[in-house]
């Protein structure tokens, strides 16, 4: 199986990391990754913070809503884009969903925690200290799995329809 493939239909959300740091080079390359995401009339509206420190991350799970195992994690990217980017939710996710798959490719597991519009958005832009141009997408906590999930997904079957709906 091609590389790419294998590593989207076997990518899935890790909520246990293991207690081991990643290299700085392989969390750039991540985000490097994560730029070169596909962006409405290629603005590019994004920034991402990475937090690495146990009182960075703890802080971020305690504010974000169901990212309380974000404190376990080695890494926490913060996503945001510009506030006033009209395409700011599809470019933003289109930037996470690369920060996710590039994580599997490294070994590295991932879980898309929501930041648009939550209660604790803006809490977590100040706590970052962003300015206030950008507004927060996602939280994406990076770590080396400690378990691996494996929940059922629908069968192509199911989902897959061909030129009309029925």
């Amino acid at each position: 199986m091609n590389e790419a493939i294998r590593v989207l239909k076997e990518r899935r959300s890790v909520r246990q990391y293991e207690a081991k740091p990643i290299p700085k080079e392989i969390i750039e390359d991540i985000i490097d990754c994560a730029r070169l995401a596909p962006s409405a009339n290629n603005v590019q509206p994004w920034v991402f913070v990475v937090v690495t420190s146990e009182e960075g991350k703890k802080e971020l799970a305690r504010l974000a809503t169901w990212g309380k195992f974000i404190a376990d994690a080695a890494a926490c990217v913060a996503v945001f884009c510009e506030r006033d980017n009209k395409h700011a939710v599809e470019d933003g996710s289109a930037a996470t969903e690369n920060i996710m798959l590039a994580a599997k490719a490294h070994g590295i597991g991932s879980c898309w925690v929501a930041g648009y519009r939550r209660p604790y958005s803006e809490e977590v832009r100040q706590f970052l200290r962003v300015p206030e141009k950008y507004e927060l997408i996602s939280l994406v906590p990076l770590g080396y799995p400690a378990q691996t999930p494996n929940p059922p997904k629908k069968p192509l079957s199911e989902v897959l329809k061909w030129e009309k709906y029925e």
